[in-house]
């Protein structure tokens, strides 16, 4: 399984959407990007740089917000703060300067466009009249209703995401999108980090790198050669935020040649080599909101006063590109809403999220840990051995049920291997290579490669297909040490991976056999719902399109029979295939991606995999690349968070505790001890714990054991113990043949609410 990072083996945060990134930015240079050194810079001296008034920039803004094209916005005004560098820099003037010269130009080229009629027409089939180069999607939702226009975020015309006030330039549809939509809450977030971006500029000059959208929020890194942002500077920029928002900046969009951009940024040596390099069309885009200008696709929402809650999270260093050879950056975070009432639920939300992270549990419930000779691997305590081993004993299970045979294959391999694959080609950078004997070599970084060579071993008939290997081999990333973040992203892990070899009539009832797969898990094993996604073919694909459509047409309809609602991640796929990307929503209503389903056409081709169908002629099979649990150390993550450490009786390394009234019964607490240890569940007896009762009940409740067995001499005579739950519900006295059953079926049905008064009695 090639396992993307946006997928099965990412990081909780830093996850960018393509469709918004600024210029330059690609979702392989964000993963990059997002490499955090984690250290701090010399000490900002604000006096060094070279400026100009800012008065005179101010009395230029307000002519330009005057102009005619926005007519909401006459009377704008620049509002200044206290902390902000007094003049600005000089190269905030000439930005502006070329820009007034550019935006004349296209004033008067899209003024002498012929305003030809056309139709817009609405989800619900509504209709309306307009004319091209003149109407704009903020016109057609103020006709609908003024709330409408007030709260949509953004239009996406002809299914391309869409400024408000840019005119619409054909016949077209319209969505109006709220903020409650994922596109719009990523448009939300980019305008928000132009909006840090300018006030990082205004307070200490610094040059702008990139600044995207990320899952939660947004971040915007900066070069200054002597520049410390700490939290003690987030009160100040806070300042220039609010007044940027308090003016009401339009979002502005322009075209413009490359020669035009590179003199625009000439003083910037990062926005030119993304000119130089990333560019590679005659013209783009470049945003304005106030006094900053830069390089993006767009697009933003209508001006800066629709932001109308925006904090500054945290700061930390990057590398340029995340090249640990390259120019360290200033990082700092966002997050922003248009309400404030959102912005004090988030807050509340990541009080309770802290609680429940899981480097933290997972120290203070003895689960894992890591040590810097071994960055990125984690050394896992008995008790997180059994959580990890509980998981891969579940699979294993399932796998016996479905048709699933387990294989083992090596963990390193000649580069040969990942050439024929062209893993060597897209991946041979995220991989540990080393030479053996003159050969390159290299740790494997997924399992697919490995198990073609092992169908290619044997000759098929059409009888045998499908063909459903699984493997748990260890895989290994070459992650920066900056990226690294506890279990979710790891340099080694495992996968519950396996791939289904099968003839083409056979991938509808494969893939069918896979969401069933994943259904089950999740939603009655795990307790997770969970969202479906197709993601289609990317820039730099292997193969054909005739045979990318025909992979991509089995897969909507199977998604379609499916009864369930899927979206559409166009240019996302795998560079193989397309992929089904399921998205698991936890109990803080977090959205993580683990499972992916994947049709590959491509790699049979490359490793020349055949059978022999009804006739002995060769034919070639497909192949579906599957993982349910995904990174079984990033599952793991993922659980303890959403259950808080409160594991559920099956995959809990805490599941009974016994103790004493008396040291008299300690034989008796040791029998009942061993007999449930020898059943194979996880159960405790402190002998000799100096503790009271109380205390002792107290502490195994804090531990999160599922169950506490008191025994006295009462309980000795009857062979009982009398349980209580973590949560101080007294069950009683129970024979302890009796409890065995309990936790038999307890663990065999994967219970989810074991402690309860009806589970526990049934």
């Amino acid at each position: 399984m090639e396992g993307e990072r946006g997928g099965e083996h990412a990081q909780f945060e830093d996850i960018p959407v393509t469709k918004i990134l600024p210029l330059g930015l690609t979702t392989n240079t964000v993963r990059a990007v997002s490499v955090l050194v984690g250290r701090r810079l010399a000490p900002f001296n604000r006096s060094k740089s070279t400026y100009l008034p800012a008065d005179n920039l101010k009395r230029k803004m307000v002519a330009e917000d005057s102009k005619e094209n926005i007519p909401a916005h006459k009377e704008a005004k620049v509002s200044t703060a206290p902390t902000e560098l007094n003049p600005w820099p000089d190269f905030i003037q000439r930005r502006i300067d070329m820009w007034d010269k550019l935006m004349a130009e296209y004033k008067a080229e899209i003024a002498a466009k012929e305003p030809s009629p056309i139709k817009i027409t609405l989800p619900d089939g509504k209709q309306f009249d307009a004319e091209a180069w003149r109407t704009t999607p903020i016109q057609i939702a103020e006709k609908i209703s003024k709330g409408l226009a007030e709260n949509t975020v953004i239009a996406k015309v002809n299914g391309e995401v869409w400024d408000l006030d840019r005119p619409f330039e054909k016949d077209s549809t319209l969505h109006l999108l709220k903020f409650d939509d994922d596109e719009a809450k990523q448009v939300f977030w980019h305008s928000s980090a132009h909006v840090l971006g300018e006030a990082m500029e205004r307070y200490c000059g610094g040059h702008l790198c990139y600044g995207p959208p990320i899952q939660e929020g947004f971040y915007y890194d900066m070069w200054h050669d002597n520049c410390t942002i700490s939290p003690d500077d987030f009160p100040k920029l806070d300042q220039i935020v609010k007044c940027a928002v308090k003016d009401k900046q339009p979002f502005e969009r322009l075209e413009m040649t490359k020669e035009d951009l590179l003199e625009m940024f000439k003083y910037n040596e990062f926005k030119v080599r993304i000119i130089k390099e990333k560019i590679h069309t005659p013209k783009t885009t470049v945003y304005r909101c106030g006094p900053l200008i830069d390089l993006c696709r767009g697009p933003h929402v209508r001006h800066t006063g629709k932001i109308k809650a925006l904090q500054i999270t945290k700061s930390s260093s990057s590398y340029w590109e995340g090249k640990a050879d390259a120019e360290s950056l200033q990082r700092i975070y966002g997050i922003s809403f248009p309400d404030p009432k959102q912005l004090k639920e988030w807050q509340k939300f990541q009080e309770e999220a802290a609680k429940r992270d899981h480097r933290k549990l997972g120290r203070d419930q003895e689960l894992f840990f890591f040590n810097p000779l071994s960055p990125g691997s984690a050394f896992w305590y008995p008790k997180g051995a059994h959580i990890y081993n509980t998981l891969m004993n579940f699979m294993r299970k399932e796998y016996r049920k479905r048709g699933f045979t387990e294989v083992i294959t090596p963990n390193m391999f000649n580069s040969k291997l990942w050439e024929t694959s062209g893993h060597w080609q897209h991946y041979s950078e995220d991989m540990f290579r080393f030479e053996v004997e003159k050969e390159q070599f290299g740790l494997k970084p997924m399992n697919c490669p490995g198990h073609c060579i092992m169908y290619s071993h044997q000759p098929h008939t059409y009888n045998e297909l499908p063909l459903r290997y699984a493997d748990f081999g260890v895989l290994h990333r070459n992650e920066m040490s900056g990226a690294l973040t506890g279990l979710t992203r790891v340099r080694r892990f495992q996968q519950d991976d396996a791939h289904i070899f099968c003839r083409r009539d056979q991938i509808g009832d494969e893939i069918r056999g896979c969401l069933d797969f994943l259904t089950y898990c999740y939603e009655n094993v795990l307790g997770f719902t969970f969202k479906l996604n197709l993601a289609t073919r990317p820039e730099g694909f292997l193969g054909d399109i005739e045979t990318w459509n025909e992979a991509e047409a089995d897969l909507k309809e199977v998604l379609d029979e499916s009864g369930r609602q899927w979206g559409l991640n166009e240019g996302d796929g795998a560079f193989y295939g397309p992929k089904i990307d399921i998205t698991i929503q936890d109990a803080l209503r977090r959205y993580h991606q683990c499972a992916t389903i994947q049709l590959d056409f491509q790699l049979p081709q490359r490793f020349d995999l055949s059978y022999f169908d009804e006739k002995g002629e060769k034919q070639r099979p497909v192949m579906i690349h599957r993982a349910i649990l995904g990174s079984v150390e990033r599952m793991t993550a993922i659980l303890t968070e959403n259950y808080g450490g409160k594991w559920p009786f099956w995959l809990s390394p805490r599941q009974a505790k016994v103790i004493t009234v008396h040291e008299s019964v300690n034989g008796y607490a040791r029998d009942v001890k061993n007999r449930l240890y020898g059943e194979g569940f996880e159960v405790e007896f402190d002998e000799g714990c100096p503790d009271t009762l109380n205390k002792q009940i107290r502490n195994a409740q804090l531990a999160q054991f599922n169950f506490i067995l008191v025994v006295g001499a009462k309980e000795k005579e009857n062979g009982t113990v009398n349980v209580r739950t973590r949560d101080n519900a007294v069950r009683g006295e129970v024979p302890v043949d009796a409890l065995i059953a309990k936790f038999r079926r307890f663990a065999a049905e994967y219970t989810k609410d074991t402690e309860s008064a009806d589970e526990f009695a049934a």
